[in-house]
This record gives structure tokens, C-alpha cells and sequence, in this order.
């Protein structure tokens, strides 16, 4: 697990039903307007001390950054996670909210940008200020329909997130994922919405265990389309969540976003494999990180590592291969 660079400092924000999340913040000294605060949402069950490394590399090339434990993970969970029934809509329209305000609030005046691991690219979508993302990069970037797993895991995968993880829930009234190893400890709402089959997420909340009326998941839908800042969304072929046809599912939501969607191979890099979780880990500086730094700099892929790119328009798409700057 990553470090907390010895740059930051903690942070507690409060979300508008009065839950306090805890976080990390990389600032430097002095306002300026010009510079652009970033905040990482995480994937899901996935503490945001994991990626104090990537932030502590933002904030060394610029950026003011904000990381944050989502209600139920890490250093914001409750005493008793038992019954706790927070879900991604909760995530979404409280938790990432709540992060988005305290950016407008502690940094009035600079850009607010995104980057959003896995759950944490579509749970954006979901708060009603994600009008206010200037720009965003996503790693990916999906909502776990288990049709899109990669073809040569959906079996195993189907059955390990679909069948047993909703199965332990119900024995213990929460995931108990850390002592599997299986990533944190996840409230039983948030399992519900992982598992919940559906090609579209709005479905999910038609009916069962959390409805919610016609209109209220269509205004959900609409803030996706009010979200118009620049979206890089980059998958690797070794993903086998954030496969080519996850991600590009989740970008159908964005339809008023300039999107462009890398995919890439990790011999492109030199590697062997990255997956789904890799991409944070420190020995990418030089490599994969090239890509977020030069996109939320400058809304442009750098030159290296090439690959292939799909840009994604309300009324266009083109393709260009390899990426350039």
C-alpha cells in the first residue's frame, strides 16, 4: 500500500446530510487562480492512501490535490459497519458533492479537476456540481456491469463478485473484504449496487432494496449530460474490469463532454501487465503518469506512450492512432 507523502495534511469535509468523510490534502502556499485543484475519487472499497503517491506527484508538478475516503471505507467508516446501507448513489450525490464543494470553498477561483479511479470516474456524474469539473481523467472508468468483464475471466468474475460477495453481505450484514483480501471492508448498499446486473445504473434503482421514482433517476442521468469539461478516459488491455466495451458504456453517459478514450497495452510501456489497480503504483512515473499530467496540464495526450485513441463528441467521433500531443 502507498505512503501519505509527508506533504499533506488531513482534511475532513462535511457532506450536506451532515456525514464527514476524511481525506488528504496537498497544498501549496499562496492562491493562485491559475492553478488547478484536482481531487481523486477512488475505486471502489480501495482507501485514498493508496494513491497519496499520484497525488503527491501532482502536487509536485503544479496542482493543489485533494484525496478522500468515501462513507463506509477507510478512515470514514463508521464504528459498526453492520446494516450500514450506504450505496454508490450515496457515494455519488453526497460524497463526491461534498468533495466538489469543498474545492469551490477552500480554493475559490482555481479550475476544479478530476481524476476518478474505476467506480470513482462514474460516481462524478452523480453529484449535482459535476457542472463545475473543468476536466477529468479517468483509469478504468466503469460501473461494473458483468457482461463487460474481460471474455476470458467473466466466469470467475461473476462468481466471485456476483454470487459470493452478495452472499457474505447477507451473512454479515456488510463485505467483510479486508480480512479475505479482497479489498476494504464495503457497506452491504454498496455490494446492492455492484451486483445489480443491470446494462444501464439507473435501472438498478427501479426497484428492490433502494427505488427510486422515474423522475428522480432521469435527473440522475441529466447531470452526467451537464458535465462539459474535457474527459480522457484510459483502459488497458489487461483490465478486466475496465474493459474497452466498461468504459465506453460509462462515456455514453458524458454526452455534452469532449471524451477521448485511450486504450492501451502495458508492452507499450515496457511492461508486462498493469491491470486494474496497477496504474497508481509509483513505478509508472516516468511512463503511464505522463498521460493524467499532460491532460490535466494542457487537455492533450503526450507522445509516449502511443496507442490507441477514439475521441468522442456530441456529434462526432474520429480515430486517431498512435496518440500524440
Amino acid at each position: 500500500m502507498e505512503q501519505t507523502s509527508i506533504s499533506s495534511l488531513p482534511i475532513s469535509i462535511e457532506a450536506t446530510d451532515g456525514y464527514l468523510l476524511k481525506g488528504l490534502c496537498w497544498r501549496h502556499a499562496g492562491r493562485d487562480h491559475a492553478r488547478p485543484v484536482v481531487i481523486i475519487n477512488p475505486a471502489t472499497s480501495v482507501r485514498c492512501r493508496y494513491y497519496s503517491r499520484f497525488a503527491a506527484f501532482l502536487h509536485a508538478n503544479g496542482f493543489d490535490v485533494i484525496t478522500y475516503d468515501y462513507r463506509g471505507i477507510g478512515d470514514s467508516r463508521p464504528e459498526n459497519l453492520k446494516g450500514f446501507d450506504a450505496g454508490w448513489i450515496d457515494w455519488g450525490r453526497l460524497d463526491v458533492e461534498a468533495a466538489l464543494q469543498y474545492a469551490g470553498t477552500h480554493f475559490p477561483g482555481q479550475p476544479i479537476q478530476v481524476v476518478g479511479h474505476s467506480v470513482g470516474g462514474f460516481l462524478v456524474g452523480l453529484a449535482a456540481s459535476s457542472h463545475r469539473v473543468s476536466r477529468m481523467f479517468t483509469m478504468g472508468a466503469q460501473y461494473a456491469y458483468w457482461r463487460d468483464y474481460a471474455r476470458h475471466k467473466r466466469i470467475r468474475m461473476f462468481f466471485k463478485w456476483h454470487v459470493v460477495m452478495p452472499l457474505l453481505t447477507a451473512a454479515f450484514g456488510y463485505f467483510p473484504g479486508n480480512r479475505l483480501g479482497w479489498l476494504e471492508d464495503t457497506p452491504r448498499g454498496v455490494v446492492r449496487d455492484w451486483t445489480a446486473r443491470h446494462p444501464r445504473f439507473e435501472d438498478a434503482w427501479r426497484d428492490g432494496a433502494l427505488s427510486l421514482p422515474e423522475t428522480e433517476r432521469r435527473a440522475l442521468v441529466e447531470r452526467f449530460a451537464a458535465v462539459r469539461g474535457e474527459v480522457l478516459a484510459l483502459s488497458m488491455s489487461d483490465d478486466e474490469f475496465g474493459t474497452v466495451e466498461a468504459v465506453r458504456r460509462l462515456l455514453g453517459y458524458y454526452l455534452n463532454s469532449p471524451r477521448t478514450h485511450l486504450h492501451l497495452t502495458p508492452d507499450a510501456i515496457g511492461e508486462q501487465e498493469v491491470g486494474h489497480f496497477a496504474f497508481f503504483h509509483s513505478r509508472f512515473e516516468h511512463s503511464l503518469w505522463k498521460i493524467p499530467l499532460e491532460w490535466l496540464r494542457h487537455g492533450r495526450l503526450p507522445s509516449y506512450p502511443t496507442g490507441d485513441a477514439v475521441m468522442l463528441g456530441p456529434e462526432r467521433q474520429s480515430s486517431v492512432s498512435p496518440a500524440c500531443a
